[in-house]
């Protein structure tokens, strides 16, 4: 029931680029990538226990991106044009290739998860500032509430490992620096229909992830990984790539940076729940503070959408199209 109407989200998100949003379709899409994101950290732990990390993100991505082209050819959106084609490809590369290779580099390298989950948290800071630097006025209410969301979600990490070589540490704080990048382009490049768009950014990301991953890595590992691992990546696919990270390239379009970003600092607090019912994990004093500072952060956010998008808010889902990934 829950996958149904995940899946039903998305397409309701891809089919209505030209509409309006909603307060509904805002909340729906925020909902998705809180919560779906939120619990591919306990899918990833499982895949990478048995195949090779570069790989199977790559192949994930690679699937997924033929997909979505398949739906896109289905539904008759044309192929974009050269220039719409680059654009896609820098997209995909800073979110696919560069942001998820150094992910998983760091991981490699010794960064402990207390680090990544609080280097992470920095990403919407980093979209905010380019999204200031555009031109854009970002409220000072979502100045604050991205700090406090940072804040929040390093008291989650406290209890990780914060050690981490000089190259490690630069992997890590290079990963959401590259997301953040392809977030930003996704929203002011010209890019072609939504689902084709998508398509060919993680298509291409993946392929020159994949390459990178063949380098360093044994396919073998991947193919002869068991059922469990099996189950995790199919999960990352559909879950994690074809329904969440759609529902996040529409609300890059269609609401603030800070609010689109806020899913970094909302997912390690649904993983941490998450293990906890599913994984038998404990929680922590810190927790209880934790959580606090990322409720007040996500109502400072909410509440800082600037003047100009107030009638863009709660217009209905008609009238003039509104652009979107």
């Amino acid at each position: 029931m829950i996958s149904g109407i995940l899946a039903k989200t998305m397409m309701n998100l891809q089919n209505n680029p030209s509409a309006k949003p909603s307060v509904l379709m805002l909340g729906l899409a925020l909902l998705v990538v809180y919560i779906v994101w939120g619990t591919t950290y306990l899918a990833l732990n499982i895949g990478m226990t048995e195949m090779p990390p570069l790989l199977m993100n790559a192949s994930r991505f690679v699937v997924a991106g033929i997909i979505m082209l398949g739906i896109a050819r289905l539904r008759g959106n044309a192929w974009p044009t050269l220039p719409q084609l680059k654009a896609a490809a820098l997209v995909g590369v800073l979110m696919v290739s560069l942001a998820m290779v150094l992910v998983m580099y760091a991981q490699k390298m010794g960064v402990g998860s207390g680090l990544m989950a609080t280097v992470v948290t920095t990403m919407p800071m980093w979209l905010a500032l380019w999204t200031r630097l555009g031109g854009e006025q970002v409220p000072g209410r979502a100045w604050a509430g991205l700090a406090l969301g940072v804040c929040g979600a390093s008291l989650l990490a406290l209890e990780g490992d914060f050690s981490a070589s000089v190259l490690a540490s630069l992997c890590a704080f290079g990963a959401p620096l590259c997301w953040s990048l392809g977030s930003y382009a996704s929203k002011k490049l010209s890019l072609p229909a939504p689902a084709m768009a998508a398509g060919f950014e993680w298509l291409m990301g993946g392929c020159i992830a994949l390459v990178i991953g063949l380098a360093f890595e044994s396919p073998e590992q991947m193919l002869n990984a068991g059922a469990k691992a099996w189950w995790a990546w199919l999960y990352l696919v559909g879950f994690g790539t074809l329904i969440t990270l759609n529902a996040y390239l529409w609300l890059l379009r269609n609401t603030s940076a800070a609010l689109a970003g806020s899913y970094a600092f909302v997912n390690p607090a649904v993983a941490l729940l998450v293990g906890v019912i599913l994984g038998g994990e404990q929680l922590t004093g810190w927790v209880f503070l934790a959580l606090p500072l990322i409720f007040v952060a996500l109502g400072l956010i909410m509440m800082a959408r600037p003047v100009s998008e107030e009638s863009h808010w709660s217009a209905p889902a008609s009238g003039e199209s509104a652009k979107s990934v």
